[in-house]
């Protein structure tokens, strides 16, 4: 991951120049009223575009490049490696041949003025869109995340269980048709043992009246023996047809994975003990999801544990930085007053920050302009959300101006250890077509 920090700005406007150097880290422009701010925003993102004559940029990434993009009036536009004269201008040069930077690096102008800009209006819509993210940050958050994880562990959990116990589960067609089978060999049998008991009765009257009728009648003794013969026949078909429901019973028995009924039976009832115990489980594992889920709610509220992991580095920073703005109490000179406000308000602009980390084309950083977002907030807020931008600029880059003279204050006051450059321009604005020029 790369990143692109402004070092030097110049302006060309008529005969005047204003060139500003600007610190790596956190740069305060005071002295600027609302149209000179304006126009300052419009010049240091427009450098980046391809429509700025007259504007040219200095820059550093975080490949250790230090570039200079020229952009003479009338003449061609450049960027330059300034370590070794290089012309890298192809590296940087749109589809229409213009240099841009913005193209360069997967950004179109109306997403980067959007990005790269911050105002109060902006800030408040940013304060109110995290509103769920400081919400969660409030709370303690190794009870906060232990919660989580209950709900997220137990949920899987509940999941497996009753998949494992869809798996095991019989199939109501298969157990069906095994017992309408097992059924239909069962009745054959019973005719068949029916039919043998009635059959071996009759046979011993049959043959005792065929002896009787041989010596009275034999043309009746002929057609006793066919009855006899008829009933042995009927045997044999029933005897078939028990056989054949056997097959279709074994049949139905290998579709279920048995290889007789009595197996099946066996079968069956293991699987309704071991499902009564997955049963058994499934309804302790629902109680601990059931009461880690209550408490859950009753910590966040109604924002989902799906939503809070999905932002939990956001929520872990924030809380980060309430820890941060309660020891500021202890560390700063300034002894700022803290309040849920300042919180709510240095959390969107650490988050605006982290959107910025990663917003080029390869994840490249960009600066922040920040276009005095703290104006009309009491002033011992106001330090303590500077100190909160002064600890956070440099990862990206942060410009910040203003008109506030206590801003300006701090900023001189800072400036005396090297972690913040204050520039204090005397500028005018020079309305002129197309850009929006300064002079000194």
């Amino acid at each position: 991951m790369g990143g692109v920090r402004f070092t030097r700005l110049v302006i060309e406007a008529d005969r005047n120049t204003v060139s500003l150097t600007l610190h790596p880290a956190l740069t305060v422009v005071a002295s600027g009223d609302e149209r000179v701010r304006t126009g300052l925003t419009q010049e240091l993102i427009g450098a980046l575009s391809s429509t700025r004559s007259g504007v040219h940029l200095e820059l550093a990434d975080d490949a250790g490049r230090h570039l200079a993009v020229f952009r003479p009036t009338g003449g061609a536009h450049r960027v330059i490696e300034v370590d070794d004269g290089a012309d890298i201008s192809d590296e940087f040069r749109a589809a229409d041949g213009r240099i841009d930077l913005l193209t360069r690096y997967g950004l179109d102008p109306r997403r980067a003025r959007e990005l790269l800009h911050l105002d109060r209006d902006k800030l408040r819509a940013d304060t109110h869109h995290d509103e769920m993210v400081n919400k969660l940050a409030e709370l303690d958050q190794s009870e906060l995340w232990s919660t989580a994880a209950t709900v997220r562990v137990t949920d899987d959990e509940l999941s497996a269980l009753n998949a494992g116990i869809d798996l095991a589960g019989e199939d109501p067609e298969l157990v069906a048709m095994v017992e309408q089978r097992h059924q239909s060999l069962e009745s054959a049998l019973e005719r068949l043992r029916t039919l043998r008991s009635r059959a071996f009765e009759s046979s011993i009257v049959l043959l005792a009246a065929a002896v009787v009728l041989t010596l009275v009648r034999p043309v009746l003794a002929l057609g006793v023996v066919a009855v006899g013969v008829a009933g042995v026949l009927v045997t044999f078909i029933l005897r078939a047809r028990v056989e054949a429901a056997q097959r279709m019973e074994n049949a139905a028995l290998a579709e279920v994975g048995a290889a007789s009924y009595l197996g099946f039976v066996v079968q069956r009832v293991d699987g309704m003990f071991s499902g009564s115990e997955q049963r058994r489980r499934l309804l302790a594992v629902a109680e601990d999801h059931r009461a880690a889920a209550v408490r859950w709610t009753r910590l966040a509220g109604d924002v989902s544990v799906e939503w809070a992991m999905s932002h939990h580095e956001e929520i872990e920073a924030a809380a980060r930085l309430r820890r941060q703005l309660r020891s500021i109490n202890n560390m700063s000179s300034t002894a700022p007053d803290l309040d849920e406000d300042a919180a709510d308000m240095a959390q969107a602009v650490i988050a605006h920050l982290s959107r910025l980390r990663t917003i080029g084309a390869n994840d490249e950083s960009f600066p922040l302009i920040l276009d005095d977002p703290f104006g009309d907030v009491p002033s011992s807020t106001k330090l303590a959300l500077l100190e909160v931008l002064s600890r956070s600029a440099g990862s990206p880059q942060v410009i910040l101006l203003t008109d506030q003279e206590d801003v300006a204050s701090w900023a001189r006051l800072e400036a005396l250890t090297g972690e913040v450059a204050l520039i204090e321009p005397q500028m005018e604005v020079r309305e002129e077509p197309g850009a929006s020029g300064m002079a000194v």
